[in-house]
């Protein structure tokens, strides 16, 4: 049975009454303590590595702006600690678990970081608290890492302590998308454990939307994501089916999107990295392996998104030896290496493969990106070019580039540097005011 509670929205926060401990301070763990603490709870973050608890002191997090404001007036003072002692734990009324879940090179889920994070909260929990696992896994992980490990420490999950699954809803680089405005569903193991973790997570929503069981809500995040993947995997099989007949895709998605109903545009691009689209759907399939259940949809649309930065690496080739530059002679430069707009995240992204690709070709390679100073990629270090500097190393002089290869491109980014004379491959098939272009 679901339910939606739409939360408050006071003009002021109340006078702080709850310890909220949040485990992992990174993308998701960092802004939600943030938005905790505005709703007035007493936030303890916790997080293991020393380098990151000094990056947020020093106001240097990737956060959105009205978050860095909000973490400037909130760092140092009371109702907003930070530490790497697990035995903070202990004081907290409630926990929220926030650590990332990625995949290994295998494509098979990797828990290391999560069943860590569970097994500290489990060995500082306390009869009363409240536990929510906010961490994207596979059906079924609240218990295993949680209800399970309490039970056999004698706490009973429901009873001594309320346990739930509420998976996280962050957009990062996206204001309109901020976590208050966002709908936060919640799956307790008790109706009694839901409306426990609804009244901790009420104030950082738009609203409440209530489950029946964690593994409802664990399904619900896993098919939010495949559906992205599935969706964009279509989009970029439409751009090439588009480009194939001479026709903008971008105008053709755009046309669709009309439609008040029935459509949602998704566009194509290079691929999908971050920490969602490439990762959680594999979480659903590795499950859906173990129990023989046959997921072709979602397999076809992962194993067609990994294909995607090789094929931008091809068609750069291509278009290199369509001008008669030798791949060892050649200069290609690729514009914007974050996963996505108006983040410094490259976890994931396409770019990381497609500089990767290039160079293994014998390409001599290099970016351009404000927001990433510096990534490796095929083995080498590589650090962010001024685009307005010779190509090559600072010190060159030679010719232009061979080769743009527009990957990302944040908001606000001047691209009007682009040389009329050098080609761009433009990834994001959303420079139309570059008359030089190609798409793939």
């Amino acid at each position: 049975m679901s339910s939606v509670l739409t939360a408050a929205r006071p003009h002021r926060a109340p006078t702080p009454t709850t310890t909220v401990a949040v485990v992992g301070l990174g993308y998701v763990g960092l802004p939600t303590a943030i938005a905790l603490r505005t709703a007035g709870h007493r936030v303890v973050g916790l997080d293991v590595d020393p380098r990151r608890i000094d990056l947020i002191t020093r106001g240097g997090a990737d956060l959105l702006p009205h978050d860095q404001d909000r973490l400037g007036a909130y760092v140092g003072r009371p109702g907003f600690a930070l530490t790497g002692d697990p035995a903070a734990l202990a004081g907290a009324d409630a926990v929220v678990v926030c650590v990332p879940t990625p995949v290994d090179r295998h494509l098979v889920p990797d828990l290391t970081a999560l069943r860590a994070a569970c097994e500290t909260v489990v060995r500082h929990a306390r009869a009363g608290q409240t536990i929510v696992l906010a961490s994207t896994s596979y059906v079924g992980t609240t218990r295993e890492l949680l209800v399970g490990p309490l039970a056999a420490r004698g706490l009973v999950p429901g009873h001594d302590v309320h346990v739930a699954c509420a998976p996280e809803r962050v957009d990062p680089g996206r204001p309109k998308h901020a976590q208050e405005t966002t709908t936060r569903v919640v799956g307790g193991l008790s109706p009694a454990c839901g409306l426990r973790a609804a009244e901790i997570l009420r104030g950082t929503a738009g609203a409440i939307h209530t489950v029946g069981s964690p593994e409802a809500a664990e399904l619900t995040k896993l098919l939010e994501n495949t559906f992205r993947a599935v969706n964009i995997s279509l989009a970029n099989e439409f751009a090439d089916i588009a480009g194939g007949l001479g026709l903008d895709p971008a105008e053709i998605v755009e046309a669709a999107a009309t439609k008040p109903f029935g459509f949602m545009p998704f566009w194509p691009g290079p691929g999908a990295g971050g920490h969602c689209i490439p990762c959680d759907p594999h979480y659903l399939l590795w499950q859906s392996r173990a129990r023989r259940t046959p997921l072709p949809v979602t397999e076809a649309a992962m194993t067609a998104l990994a294909a995607r930065p090789g094929a931008v690496a091809e068609r750069a080739l291509g278009l290199l030896a369509e001008r008669g530059v030798p791949r060892h002679d050649a200069r290609v430069l690729v514009v914007g290496v974050a996963y996505k707009p108006g983040v410094a995240d490259v976890r994931e992204s396409p770019a990381v493969e497609i500089l990767a690709a290039l160079s293994a070709a014998g390409v001599r390679v290099a970016y351009t990106d404000p927001l990433i100073p510096a990534l490796t990629a095929g083995g080498r270090v590589l650090r962010h070019l001024d685009p307005w500097a010779p190509a090559g190393d600072p010190e060159d002089t030679g010719p232009a580039w061979d080769l743009v290869v527009v990957h990302t491109a944040h908001p606000g980014q001047d691209l009007t540097w682009l040389d009329e004379r050098t080609p761009v491959l433009d990834a994001t098939y959303r420079l139309r005011d570059v008359g030089h272009r190609v798409v793939l």
